[in-house]
């Protein structure tokens, strides 16, 4: 990964899942089972370059979910957040 990337799980955005179990932001921002197509939606809203890949998060290896690339250079909580407030409307 380059600087100035940051990696997104879908996990990350998942109201079923607990802080524990990887999700990154709070429940009232977090989507119900979001996908990695709903990342990339979300990014293309938000005007940032992204890249898919095949890559799983480490706690949910089995699941095969993926992953999106972002570029960018700010805060990746900060990117979270903007991400999670373009997926509200799949609630």
């Amino acid at each position: 990964m380059a600087q100035g990337e940051c990696i997104l799980y879908p996990c990350y955005f998942n109201a079923g899942y607990s802080r524990v179990e990887g999700r990154r932001v709070s429940r009232n921002l977090a989507s119900k089972a979001p996908v990695l197509v709903d990342l990339e939606r979300a990014l293309k809203r938000l005007g940032v370059k992204y890249r898919v890949e095949e890559h799983h998060h480490p706690a949910h290896w089995a699941r095969k979910e993926g992953r999106v690339v972002a570029e960018w250079i700010g805060g990746k909580e900060t990117l979270i957040k903007k991400v999670a407030q373009k997926l509200e409307s799949r609630k």
